[in-house]
């Protein structure tokens, strides 16, 4: 379980290809604090860390997870949204995150208002997923809230420390970015269909 709020970005180091399995090496200011078998969000998809090194650490993604992430698109020095998992004796500063990536979605816009910034992100067309203005969404694994809403697209602001701290700052139009949506609004999507159905 994790909240969404980016605890340092890592480096990409080196790519390892293992049939239709990827195992991507990594860096990142807490390397030395990292355990075999911990769970780590990267860019919001949640991936188990199987080596550690001195300065670097193992993950493997497989197949599925390259179907429906943005990881596959990573390339040696890719700057990478880290996260690990939540202390249920911390605050819960973002959102429920689960660290499991729904979708991909693309960047369709991303406006400079002088200090902060507006980006608008579109996905394909689906009756599982939605947002709500206000709402909670996770890109690339950052806890944001959504501006506008609408079918297939939403928008968010980004304050000035969130563009600087992350790989936001990376993104250009056209880029995919990975996508969870709220798990509250999920299951009352679910219950919705559900009783209509009755």
């Amino acid at each position: 379980m994790f909240t969404g709020i980016v605890e340092a970005t890592g480096i990409v180091e080196n790519i390892e290809h293992r049939d239709r399995n990827i195992d991507f090496i990594l860096s990142c200011p807490f390397t030395s604090e990292l355990k075999i078998d911990q769970s780590l969000a990267h860019n919001g998809c949640c991936l188990t860390i199987v080596e550690i090194t001195d300065t670097n650490y193992r993950v493997t993604a497989i197949d599925e997870t390259l179907e429906k992430t943005n990881l596959g698109k990573w390339n040696v020095g890719t700057e990478v949204n880290l996260e690990r998992c939540l202390k249920f004796d911390g605050r819960l500063d973002g959102h429920i995150v689960q660290g499991h990536v729904d979708k991909t979605g693309i960047i369709e816009k991303i406006d400079d208002k002088a200090g902060s910034f507006f980006i608008i992100i579109s996905y394909d067309s689906t009756d599982e997923y939605t947002t709500v203005p206000q709402g909670s969404i996770t890109v690339n694994g950052i806890s944001l809230t959504v501006a506008e809403s609408a079918d297939t697209s939403f928008s968010i602001a980004i304050i000035p420390y969130t563009w600087e701290f992350t790989n936001m700052k990376n993104l250009q139009v056209g880029d995919m970015v990975n996508l969870e949506f709220d798990i509250i609004g999920k299951y009352v999507n679910k219950l919705m269909k559900k009783n209509a159905l009755l």
